[in-house]
């Protein structure tokens, strides 16, 4: 997690598209937007779960642990408590 920076989900959700495109994994935020073309399953389903908890999508999937290593390098904040 990166100390300090906290978003609300309201925050998360105006980030929401392909230009700037957000999702929280286990209440923490991340930037994929750079990631989407290079995603092995496609950047459809991650413009799917845009601005929105994606969290079961994520493991529901099972992605490998490098895919979870993989994430760190685009981890932005945790998600604020509400």
């Amino acid at each position: 997690m990166v100390k300090g920076k906290t978003y609300s989900m309201k925050e998360v959700a105006e980030h929401d598209r392909r230009e700037s495109c957000w999702i929280v994994l286990h209440d923490n935020v991340y930037d994929i937007t750079a990631w989407l073309e290079e995603h092995p399953g496609g950047e459809d389903i991650l413009l799917e779960n845009a601005g929105k908890d994606a969290t079961e999508e994520f493991e529901t999937t099972g992605h490998s642990t490098d895919a979870r290593t993989l994430m760190q390098e685009y981890l932005i904040g945790a998600l604020a408590d509400d």
